[in-house]
């Protein structure tokens, strides 16, 4: 049944030409972009010794697909689900409302990897982006970042009654985030207390964790420890709110 499930969910997505777009489309555009600029993949000591390409604009791409699907898709679904009635509906059934909240994250943990796949695939083939320094901290945090994203996507849904309200949430959750966590402007240019502000944000500690291990070193402590938080204490809360009808 969840197989099932994840495949419905799946066509579901892919009927709406806007949100492939969306999620393929913008990290490929961040790449292709800030890569043809010039100097952007060439070695600089203020990326050490690395282009910005590689351990700048990659890992950004990586962390706003991430959060793009975390905190605005995946709750829109869930609370549209709601709203519909369907949750109701399995909730009355032999099939748990749990296994459509399980498809889902199946659903956009593949759409991730598939534009992950492209992105790095982009980079390294039609730029000549290097491959991260540190492919499996790379991989661990990538992974560890997308589960406390989706842990706050999981609450926002938990409180939304409609799809529309779970996008206004998802819209004033992201976009604080991508303005303070080193996002929009680079975390080394913002002011002393925001660079720890953007340490302990889901999408900040994401994407200065990517930055590291594509650099070649481990993730600073603190923005480990903050992505494990909030993604025990968001899912712990939306355990105890989530609501199926």
């Amino acid at each position: 049944m969840l197989s099932k499930l994840t495949v419905a969910e799946a066509k579901i997505f892919l009927r709406d030409p806007g949100a492939p777009a969306v999620v393929l489309g913008i990290p490929l555009a961040l790449v292709l972009v800030f890569g043809l600029m010039p100097g952007s993949r060439e070695p600089s000591a203020e990326h050490g010794g690395q282009s910005s390409l590689a351990t700048l604009i990659a890992p950004m791409a990586v962390a706003i697909l991430l959060g793009i699907l975390a905190l605005n898709l995946f709750p829109g679904a869930m609370a549209a689900h709601r709203e519909k009635g369907v949750l109701k509906r399995l909730a009355a059934s032999p099939v748990p409302p749990s296994r459509l909240l399980a498809a889902q994250l199946l659903v956009n943990l593949a759409i991730a990897v598939v534009a992950i796949v492209l992105v790095v695939g982009v980079g390294t083939i039609a730029l000549g982006m290097a491959l991260p320094k540190n492919p499996g901290g790379f991989v661990a945090v990538m992974l560890l970042g997308a589960v406390s994203l989706f842990s706050v996507g999981t609450l926002l849904a938990a409180f939304a009654p409609t799809g529309r309200a779970a996008n206004g949430l998802g819209a004033a959750v992201f976009f604080p985030m991508l303005a303070l966590g080193g996002v929009w402007v680079p975390k080394e240019q913002l002011p002393p207390v925001l660079q720890h502000v953007a340490d302990i944000l889901p999408l900040g500690a994401t994407l200065g964790s990517l930055r590291d291990t594509a650099a070649g070193h481990a993730p600073h402590l603190l923005p480990v420890i903050a992505l494990a938080v909030v993604a025990i204490v968001c899912s712990t809360l939306a355990a105890r709110f989530f609501r199926w009808e």
